[in-house]
């Protein structure tokens, strides 16, 4: 089986990785001129974590580690008022024990399998044009010129996949916002910063959160919730706009909040990786359309809010590449697609139901209201120190995915 990806994130190289094993030729084509290196914290979970062991990969996972200790909440004078650290096998920190950088994970994923004889890395190429998509092959023209035909492509190409929407009515892309926006860049760290996850919540529905890198550097978030309309209407205004224009309008929303603003703002400008987006989940209709599927974000970008989307690329890679792994011969790929879909979309349902009332919440308007929840969340914290809590909590979760079992990719017990 012939097999062009588009896109070397995260999701794509997991499923070049796979598809090898099942003896698939595989071509991978990526936008940039080399691997990102950019990118935030990402968490693998659960059973993310299954899968990348089987590929024997968790010790460079291990290396990797952003070293974050876990998560607290800081009061409004900037100091930890709710700690939640991170324990090896347990989900009761947003910290994840498998913390990594994007980028890092990335080249991860990229090495494992860059000098196979039977996958190859085009960089600075896209897929200009599916030319045609029918029982027999997809037809692409790529961005040098080429023209191939594959017996399947794969979308990996993000959320606001070029792919996708060249094969997909737009009917059948759902796009639900959260109401929110984040910016996000790496600044230079100073002695006193620490090797937590530290969220300052502002009034006016603002939060900044710091967290650590194995680098040497600090990666910085910034989020807000628009209060009214004229703010909702700058905000997308700037989502849509360049960096210049985002720039202003964080200065412009920030400046005031306290804590470590004023020294973030200042290293923005100079920030080789800076991201400004709205939070919007995508959800489609239907995932395949005849010889072309889509995977991790491109299908189905749950938002950072649930801190699954790179665990949900990882999943989904390894699945699609067992259903097709499972073909005769003869049969056409669309019954695998089908079948991966049927498997994989209940689970990427739960995850993307985020409750109607986050992010709000973590959002506070008002003092009072920010009193409220930091109150909440101190108990919280305390709550679980107490293990038989601990264990409730996580017998709750709706994390956990039972992988299936594909005999031709197995190379560690999973």
């Amino acid at each position: 089986m012939r097999v062009l990806i588009s896109g070397a994130g995260i999701a794509g190289p997991t499923l070049a990785w796979f598809l090898t094993k099942a003896g698939a030729c595989v071509t991978v084509v990526e936008k940039s001129q080399s691997l990102l290196s950019h990118g935030q914290n990402v968490d693998i979970r659960d059973s993310a974590i299954t899968v990348i062991k089987n590929m024997g990969l968790i010790d460079e996972i291990r290396r990797f580690n952003t070293t974050e200790k876990g998560t607290q909440l800081l009061d409004a004078n900037g100091q930890p008022f709710a700690r939640f650290p991170v324990k090896a096998g347990s989900d009761a920190s947003p910290t994840s024990e498998f913390e990594i950088l994007r980028g890092d994970l990335a080249a991860i994923l990229y090495d494992a399998k860059k000098d196979h004889p039977n996958v190859s890395y085009l960089f600075g190429t896209t897929v200009k044009e599916v030319v045609s998509n029918d029982d027999k092959a997809v037809k692409v023209q790529l961005s040098n010129g080429e023209v191939q035909e594959y017996d399947l492509l794969v979308a990996a190409d993000g959320q606001w996949s070029k792919v996708r929407k060249q094969c997909f009515p737009p009917e059948c892309v759902g796009v639900v916002d959260k109401g929110s926006y984040v910016a996000y860049w790496t600044a230079p760290r100073l002695p006193s910063d620490n090797d937590w996850w530290n969220i300052y919540l502002a009034l006016e529905s603002r939060v900044i959160s710091l967290r650590p890198d194995p680098h040497g550097t600090i990666r910085a978030s910034f989020s807000l919730m628009p209060c009214n309309d004229a703010q909702k209407q700058a905000w997308q205004e700037a989502s849509k706009g360049g960096r210049e224009m985002q720039e202003k309008l964080l200065r412009k929303e920030f400046t005031d909040v306290g804590w470590q603003a004023p020294r973030l703002l200042d290293t923005v400008a100079q920030a080789p990786d800076f991201y400004f987006q709205a939070i919007q989940q995508i959800r489609m209709s239907t995932w395949s359309s005849a010889r072309v599927v889509c995977l991790g974000d491109a299908a189905h970008a749950p938002t950072p809010l649930t801190g699954m989307g790179t665990s949900l690329a990882i999943i989904g890679a390894y699945i699609l590449a067992g259903e097709l792994s499972k073909l005769g011969d003869s049969e056409h790929p669309s019954k695998a697609l089908q079948a991966y879909e049927s498997a994989f979309r209940p689970f990427v349902k739960r995850v993307q139901n985020i409750p109607f009332f986050f992010p709000a919440i973590v959002h506070p308007e008002t003092a009072w209201r920010r009193w409220l929840l930091l109150t909440v969340v101190w108990a919280v914290s305390k709550a679980l120190t107490i293990p038989w809590l601990v264990s409730r909590f996580e017998s709750s979760s709706n994390d956990h995915f039972a992988l299936p079992q594909y005999p031709r990719l197995q190379t560690k017990s999973v």
